[in-house]
């Protein structure tokens, strides 16, 4: 099979079709309109095989992840997904694999209407680049650097489940079936959180995704916003399957630093329901984690660091 026999076979039809693409697969670059008074919001995610995702992860669920990551970028900005581009590397032509991987990367581009407008297959190590592009209406997204002294800390979601998802696969804890079921969905399916995000606009003062652990990504906006912040860790929101499966102290540090939940974490002056507060920005520099009895928790670890 040819590389051009491969992209019309796996990739060309399965995906939807935007009528503001005027060109997609099959030319030397796409072509795209931009409607008036929006802006192109743009990222880019590679998942490398044994490094962000394990060696034995169905093909479906790598198709699924690596739109979820991207589409996870565009939550924390407000934006709205529109098109992406594929950058693929394989070992070989596995028609087994590829079928079910661009089945589960089609699955998730039609559920948010994100059209595959190009992109580029070549043999090697297993690599999976994917740059996405969202619209935003002018000056409305949502940046790190918007932390003000005084605001609210919030996530959505639970934390954590994604890393008791991986300790599983590497046979570090022991879970139920079920619970076993869980996390590996959680750390193999993330659920980008765009409704969420469209819901936060003007209302958000900043926002991240969390990828590579809270204390990690938090300490981002705090950075970029030049403020500090205390977290009550007693907070976190923790799922009865984390909880039940580990000791308390294990789930808040995987709560705090594995990474890989894909959950919104955002500052707002507002008080709201529906999401989990789980502390306050502060003037004072650097991150402070809590106790309800007030005692400063030190982590074990603050995040996933790609060259450490």
């Amino acid at each position: 099979m040819s590389e051009f026999d491969l992209i019309y076979r796996y990739f060309a039809t399965k995906f939807p079709q935007r009528s503001d693409v005027e060109q997609g697969i099959g030319d030397d670059a796409a072509i795209c309109n931009i409607p008036p008074n929006m802006q192109l919001v743009t990222s880019i995610d590679t998942l490398v095989a044994g490094v962000h995702f394990p060696l034995i992860t169905e093909p479906e669920d790598i198709g699924y992840k690596a739109l979820a990551v991207n589409l996870s970028d565009m939550a924390a900005m407000g934006a709205t997904p529109v098109w992406m581009t594929l950058a693929l590397t394989c070992p070989e032509v596995d028609t087994i694999w590829l079928q079910k991987f661009s089945e589960g990367l089609a699955e998730l581009a039609q559920i948010h209407q994100v059209s595959l407008i190009g992109g580029d297959t070549t043999r090697g190590p297993l690599t999976i680049t994917i740059q996405i592009a969202g619209l935003i209406s002018f000056n409305t997204a949502i940046k790190r650097n918007g932390a003000k002294p005084g605001d609210n800390i919030y996530v959505t979601g639970t934390l954590g489940d994604a890393g008791l998802g991986l300790a599983a696969i590497n046979q570090q804890v022991t879970l139920s079936k079920s619970a076993n079921q869980y996390a590996i969905s959680r750390l193999n399916r993330p659920t980008p959180r765009l409704q969420e995000s469209h819901d936060l606009l003007g209302i958000a003062h900043s926002a991240i995704d969390i990828s590579d652990g809270l204390l990690a990504d938090l300490g981002h906006i705090l950075e970029a916003s030049n403020v500090g912040a205390s977290l009550q860790i007693d907070n976190l929101p923790l799922s009865t399957v984390l909880c039940e499966s580990v000791p308390y102290e294990t789930a808040l540090n995987l709560a705090l630093s594995a990474g890989d939940d894909y959950e919104l974490c955002f500052t707002t002056s507002q008080t709201l329901d529906s999401y989990t507060c789980i502390g306050k920005i502060e003037a004072d520099l650097g991150l402070r984690c809590l106790t309800k009895e007030g005692d400063i928790l030190t982590p074990k670890m603050v995040g996933y660091q790609h060259f450490f």
